[in-house]
Formats: structure tokens, sequence, C-alpha cells
């Protein structure tokens, strides 16, 4: 057996390493060989039913490149199935392992760390050109695997350090600026040679395709683009503005689409489908441009990403630059597919709707053209005050509020609410600002209090949203027991991608009368749901049993 033959060989041993490597954080996941191979399956799939049933694992001209490598796995387990697939054209087993690997895979490290990484799982060395290497014709270590570290371009900095360039001249820096190319606060990323500063080269670029052409020479153009792009830039929390972390996958896939490759192959989280910063125009793109062949989700991302929190699941796509019509979406698990998959148009809602067999059912809601509950619900703080807002544990004021802040109740000055000041003496209804989220079935949607009813004299900080202003206690009431129903909070879970409520949320719920109680059975009958569709409800949403007390 030649050395290349037992490197190889050696691949079929158990555990495979790259199932057994923590991943480096929630938005830079290593990809588990099991999926890759998923959507490998699913990219064969589509090249032969877009090639006249041709194997693209037996092409050698097929190039493929993973634009943001970490493990490497995909490099890896595409070279494995060309090396099997191209035996009868290239039959010298030496030969054929150095024309995939200098020809065929190409890809960018996003850290100096996982370019070893990569480069160790493809090459079987770090280093393309060392000894141990079974590619034998690279004369640069770095062979195919690239990684350069880069930095940010600053921009719209207001705020400025003294500080001395090069050449010991003084300058003025920006310190709260953004980059240009991927929107990376500076506060968080520019932080010193210690530390890595996240700025990949596949995204800091006005051309992609240029940019590829410098690294891996002229007419460089990839058939496919595959990989597991990072997920998102920036710190979680805080109370200032730009703090909150931004996805970042979309910037990826936009660049991907741009080179102008036959396949994008990806695994992201789902949240596109129906919310996340900046990402409405990424979500129209997707929907409305026909491209999309298959998708596969997994609205729970731990049957995939086991031990990694992804709220809202994950997903991988197949984006087929020759393909103009429905696509076949398939929701799944760890153990295989959950209910048959489903040609459909991704557009036909202004969101993707996961779940196939919620699709007729949305249909036969929205087929009565009723308003949409969304009217009633407040934005985030309906009386302007932030969470950390408190007022005094006594109530001596000269007009006072009863206020229910984060986890305690004070009183106010109705004074000193900034917004909504002819709520205070209405009727309402609130519902926490985060509850359950999108992850364990069946869903509960709301936290165990639910909705309650709030009575005048009452205001409350963005720890709730005011979902519904009534007329009087009892219209509160029915509104509290309709937002209780399991049909409501389906409808609601169409759109809620994760834990926080939003206005946008509740836009698929029609907009009753609550002059009166209405009941699943009651709704059921008025949309005409069959039993089928009803088990299907009672199968995503949970029976809870709803306190409706407001907080002490």
């Amino acid at each position: 057996m030649t050395r290349a033959q037992a490197a190889f060989a050696l691949r079929g041993r158990n555990p495979d390493v790259l199932t057994c490597i923590a991943n480096l954080s929630n938005d830079e996941v290593f990809t588990p060989p099991e999926l890759a191979n998923k959507m490998l399956d699913s990219l064969a799939r589509a090249w032969a039913d877009g090639n006249d049933d041709a194997d693209i694992w037996a092409d050698p001209t097929v190039r493929f490149l993973d634009p943001f490598t970490k493990s490497g796995v995909f490099l890896r387990e595409i070279t494995s199935r060309l090396i099997t697939g191209l035996e009868d054209s290239i039959p010298d087993l030496a030969k054929r392992v150095d024309h995939i690997l200098t020809r065929q895979v190409y890809g960018i490290g996003i850290t100096y760390l996982t370019s070893l990484l990569a480069r160790r799982s493809v090459y079987c060395s770090k280093w393309a050109n060392g000894p141990h290497s079974i590619a034998k014709s690279f004369t640069a270590p770095e062979g195919n695997i690239w990684f350069e570290r880069m930095e940010h371009t600053w921009v719209g900095g207001t705020d400025w350090v003294l500080t001395a360039d090069k050449d010991g001249n003084e300058v003025r820096k920006p310190t709260n600026g953004k980059c240009k190319f991927c929107g990376a606060n500076q506060r968080d990323y520019d932080r010193g040679e210690a530390f890595e500063t996240h700025a990949y080269a596949f995204i800091h670029t006005d051309d992609p395709t240029a940019r590829m052409a410098e690294l891996f020479g002229d007419n460089m153009q990839f058939d496919v683009i595959i990989g597991n792009p990072p997920y998102q830039l920036g710190q979680s929390g805080g109370e200032s503005v730009g703090s909150f972390a931004m996805p970042a996958y979309h910037r990826f896939v936009q660049a991907a689409q741009s080179m102008d490759p036959r396949y994008v192959v990806m695994v992201t989280p789902s949240r596109w489908f129906t919310g996340g910063r900046g990402l409405d125009e990424f979500r129209k793109e997707m929907l409305s441009s026909h491209r999309l062949r298959a998708l596969v989700d997994f609205p729970n991302a731990a049957d995939v990403f086991p031990g990694v929190n992804i709220n809202g699941g994950a997903s991988f796509f197949v984006w087929d630059r020759e393909h103009h019509g429905d696509c076949e979406v398939t929701t799944a698990t760890a153990k295989g597919v959950r209910g048959a998959a489903v040609r459909r148009p991704l557009d036909e809602f202004d969101i993707l709707v996961r779940r196939n067999e919620a699709v007729p059912i949305l249909r036969k809601v929205q087929a009565k053209n009723e308003p949409a509950f969304s009217t009633h619900v407040s934005t985030v703080q309906p009386f302007g005050m932030r969470t950390r807002f408190h007022g005094s544990a006594e109530r001596s004021r000269s007009k006072p509020v009863k206020f229910f802040g984060s986890g305690r109740v004070t009183w106010v000055d109705v004074n000193e609410l900034r917004l909504n000041h002819h709520w205070v003496d209405q009727w309402k209804v609130l519902l926490s600002a985060a509850t359950d989220g999108n992850e364990i079935y069946p869903l509960p949607i709301w936290d165990q209090r639910g909705p309650f009813v709030s009575g005048p004299g009452e205001a409350c900080s963005e720890s709730f949203l005011v979902v519904y202003v009534a007329a009087s206690e009892e219209e509160a009431k029915n509104a509290v027991s309709y937002m209780r129903t399991k049909f409501f909070r389906f409808l609601v879970s169409l759109r809620k991608p994760a834990q926080h409520n939003k206005t946008e949320n509740f836009a698929f719920v029609p907009d009753l009368s609550m002059e009166r109680e209405w009941t699943d059975a009651d709704l059921y009958k008025r949309y005409g749901l069959s039993r089928g569709e009803q088990a299907f409800i009672d199968e995503m949403i949970r029976e809870v049993d709803f306190t409706g007390a407001a907080p002490q």
C-alpha cells in the first residue's frame, strides 16, 4: 500500500477526529461530517438533475471552494468522493490525488489555526508542500487552502484618540467606526495583534471574483461554493446603540452568488426565514429569486450541531444558478425526515413558512381576507421605558401608576412615562416581551403566565408588550382567551423564530371581534380545518395551563 493509500485508508477508522473537536463559539461552528455528507448528497442530486444524470464526482474539471473553512471537513469529504469517482479517468491513485488537491478543491481559512487544521484534514499535513503531504505538486506551504491575517476597514467614526503611525508621526484614530465591508463594530474588533480580527477575506472586498483570482490565479471560476459561514459579528447585549450581535452569514451567501457559480450550498441559522436584524432584503432576494432548488430545515439545531444553541434552528440550501421554479422543502431531525418533502413556491408569503403542513392551514386563514391582529400590538417600549427603569416601592406620587418592570412591581408618576399616556387608564392585555423560542416541540409560545389583563392605572417597561387595548375588562379577558388558544399560538409560531415577541409575529393572526370568547373548536370550524390539520396544530403547540396572573 502506498503512502497515499494508507493515508486515505486511515480515514475509515472510528472515531473520526472531526466528530470530536470542540466548537470555537456559537457563531463559528464546526460542521459534523454527517451533516457535510448530507449536503454533498443533495449537491450530487442537483448536479445529476441539471446535467443529464452525470456524476459530479466523476468529473475532473469541477472546481469546489469552501471560502470559510474551519476543520476542512467539506474539502476532505469532497476529496474522498472524487478519489472514488475519478478512478476510471485517472487510474493512478497518486496522480489522481494530486490532480484533485491541486486543481479541484480550494479553501480559505477563517483563522490561522483553522487553516492549519483544514490542511491537516485535506493534505494530511499542515504544510501542503511538506514531506508528509499527500499532494506532491505544491510549491507553496499553503497549497490551495489560503489564510492571511486581514484588517477591517473602519469608516464613520466620530470618537477619536491620538496615537502614532509606524513612523512615529502623531495621528488621530477613530474608535467607534464600523467596517465598510462586514459592519463589525470597531470597539469590538479593533483590539491589536494578540487577537483574531475576524476580518474574513471572502467578504472584505468589493469584488470577490477578483479577490479569488488574486489568491488562486486568473480565470478561477468555481462550479460549487460550499460551506458553513460564520454566523454573526459583534457582542450580544448592552444598552448602547450598535452593541448587539449582527448576522453575518448572509454576506457570505451574497458574495458567493455574486461569483456566478453553478451551485451554492451552505448551512446557516434558519432565522433568516422570518426575522433577523438586517435580513429583510436578503430574505426577499432568496425567496423571490426562485433559484433555491432544495432546502433542508432542522428546527432543533442540536439535531445536527450537538451542544450548540442556535435559536430558531439551522438549515442548509442548494442554490442553483440555472434553476427557476419551486423549491423542495424538507423538515428533518437527527433521526430522519419529519413529514414528506414538498415542492412549493417560497415567496407565497412575505416570510418563509418552514413547515409544509402549515401552508394549507395558512391559506385557509388568509382566504377570508381579515385584518391582522398585529395592528393591536405595540412596538418595544410601549410606554417608552427601558428594561432597567424601575419606580419607587412607595405609592407616594401625585398621579401614581402601578408599573410592571423586569422582575418587580413599583410605582411611577404618570408624567414619568414617555409614550402612550392615554393607555394608562384603559384596560389592556400585556405579554412578556421574551418567551419561549422555537426549539422544543410541542411549543408553548408563551411562558406559563401567558398574556394577562392589566387594568386602568397600570403601565409597563419594555419587558412587556401591550398586545391589546380594550374598551372593557370583559373585552380584555376575551382577548386573553383568544391568545391562549392553540390556533392563535400556532399562527404566531410561524413568524416567531426565537424568544422575542414582536409586532410582526402576529401578522398571520386574524383580528376577530373580542365581544365574544373564542375556543379552538370555534376557530377550527370557522376556518374549515380538517382533522389532520387540527392534529398537526396539536402536534406543534403544547397544551399549557396558563396562570394569567399579573406580576406581583
